[in-house]
């Protein structure tokens, strides 16, 4: 797939909690190619810094609009600067940029935490409405605000939380095993902290039950030159940006 270095317009912005935020940007030649499990390289700086460009999974597009939008956590430098961008800004975007989630599965389970629900919006917008079940997990309500968002696109939407405030208490892993056992499920996508995927991606194992992860390293240049992001698979080293960010479970050996 060809990659696009646009100069993107920015749409707006959409506060999702007090860190999180929800940016639009124009830019169709990105919007018309991109894939669910896809990401894009933003140049978000002042002057000079940050140098590098950061990396952002695509969680929405519109094609008919020409936009696509990014959820990111505002935590650190770039993130700061680009929480202040505003309609009309211009953006240097790179994308997409990598390979995507398998659309095969005919009744999908998407487990999620963090950051890691933002691609899995737009893979579930890829199944289509009611077509696929979430399973999101956080510490606390803040953190499981996706709700808001997953209620239009699915008609299961389990919740837990660390510290009871919302939904089931504990992790996802407290209700994974039984949606597993239930036998609904052909196929389960994980994006979230590494500890969480690894227990989902355990656990799709011993239940027989196909599992695709989406992995998030440190990125230098998001091509496959540098080797900043790569990891260890079956026999090989694995480029993140490239052989993924998403892997079928059993292809990674090195988290």
């Amino acid at each position: 797939m060809a990659k696009t270095i646009a100069t993107a317009k920015v749409v707006g912005q959409k506060v999702l909690n007090s860190t999180i935020k929800i940016l639009e940007v124009y830019a169709p030649e990105i919007a018309n190619q991109a894939e669910p499990g896809q990401f894009v390289n933003v140049q978000v700086c002042k002057n000079t810094a940050p140098l590098l460009r950061r990396p952002f999974g695509v969680a929405g597009v519109n094609k008919e609009a020409g936009t696509f939008l990014i959820i990111y956590r505002i935590i650190g430098e770039a993130t700061h600067i680009l929480a202040d961008v505003c309609s009309g800004d211009e953006l240097s975007i790179v994308g997409p940029l990598g390979k995507g989630f398998d659309m095969s599965a005919k009744k999908p389970l998407l487990v999620g935490g963090g950051l890691g629900l933002a691609p899995l919006k737009f893979l579930a917008e890829g199944f289509g409405a009611g077509k696929s079940d979430i399973l999101m997990g956080g510490r606390t309500k803040e953190e499981v605000c996706w709700t808001c968002i997953y209620n239009e696109l699915s008609d299961k939407v389990f919740v837990t939380t660390d510290d009871g405030t919302d939904g089931t208490k504990g992790t996802v892993m407290a209700l994974l095993p039984e949606l597993l056992a239930s036998g609904e499920y052909d196929c389960v996508y994980v994006c979230g902290p590494v500890p969480m995927m690894k227990a989902v991606a355990n656990a799709c194992m011993e239940a027989n039950v196909k599992c695709q992860v989406s992995l998030e390293k440190y990125m230098a240049c998001g091509l496959g030159a540098c080797l900043s992001c790569a990891c260890g698979g079956i026999g090989k080293r694995m480029k993140v940006c490239t052989d993924g960010p998403v892997f079928w479970a059993e292809e990674v050996v090195e988290w």
